[in-house]
């Protein structure tokens, strides 16, 4: 287990974790709230509406400032506390964009949090300065949603969902992509991170190792879905069915949501056709 619930573990100089109690399939343990900073902080990823996780992290917070609350994505598990935090501090909720949008389906992970209005939009490349002349990068990183932002500090990458330390992550259309999601992984791969804190699962402490790993993952997927469709026409479940034997049931969802973005992605690519629910090669 990463860290115990409502206590902080100090991860490195300046930063600590929490563990909030919402644990799930698609959260492992719970989601993890990153405390950066030394005599005045920056909150990564509040998390869920939770009172306790809420909070821990102003217990952990203390007689420290508070210089701003940065959110990752707008899933469910990640910024609803931004404004029990925001209410109780007054500081400032800043990084990604506000969104929500119903995915085709019903939805395998978190949804969208509709309620979350940051006071400032960070682009990529933009920064959040504190703890007299620190910096919180914002690195725009599409595919897991739309508005998804890691956050680097020196050689650290908050990645939130975008590379988590335990599982693949969900990509699920209309807003998740999977070719941004693909350009994103290269993206990190052009850094010199050296170590990736998730917001779900342990420490990636060999980053370009792992991020080959996810990249060839994806590239096998593919194929597979290829070869599935090349010997004759199925629908999503069909493709499922066949490509991920013995699935967790719980996890069907999901994985019929990453199909179809691999489709996707394949159709606009001209490699794949549909005709109505059945896809084919092309």
């Amino acid at each position: 287990m990463d860290a115990p619930y409502a206590i902080v573990e100090q991860l490195e100089p300046g930063v600590g974790r929490l563990l909030a109690r919402n644990p799930s399939p698609f959260t492992y343990f719970g989601t993890q709230t990153y405390l950066v900073g030394d005599d005045e902080l920056v909150v990564i990823d509040p998390g869920p509406d939770m009172p306790e996780h809420v909070e821990a992290i102003l217990n952990a917070v203390d007689r420290r400032s508070l210089a701003a609350i940065a959110c990752t994505h707008t899933h469910r598990d990640h910024s609803p506390a931004s404004r029990a935090l925001k209410e109780a501090t007054g500081a400032p909720i800043i990084g990604c964009a506000p969104l929500v949008l119903e995915s085709i389906g019903p939805r395998a992970d978190a949804s969208f949090d509709k309620a979350y209005a940051p006071d400032k939009v960070l682009a990529d490349g933009q920064s959040i300065e504190f703890d007299d002349g620190k910096r919180l990068l914002a690195v725009a990183t599409p595919g897991h949603t739309s508005n998804h932002l890691c956050f680097a500090f020196g050689d650290a990458l908050f990645t939130g969902d975008h590379v988590m330390g335990w599982s693949t992550t969900v990509v699920v259309p209309p807003d998740g992509d999977m070719a941004a999601y693909m350009a994103s992984l290269h993206k990190l791969r052009e850094r010199g991170d050296l170590t990736y804190y998730p917001a779900h699962g342990p420490a990636v402490t060999k980053p370009q190792q792992y991020l080959r790993g996810l990249i060839g993952h994806r590239l096998q997927r593919e194929k597979q879905i290829l070869r599935l469709i090349g010997a004759e026409a199925r629908d999503i479940p069909e493709i499922v069915a066949n490509a991920y034997p013995g699935l967790d049931p719980r996890l069907v969802t999901a994985a019929g949501g990453s199909v179809f973005a691999h489709l996707l992605d394949l159709q606009a690519r001209g490699l794949v056709v549909r005709e109505e629910e059945l896809w084919k090669a092309a």
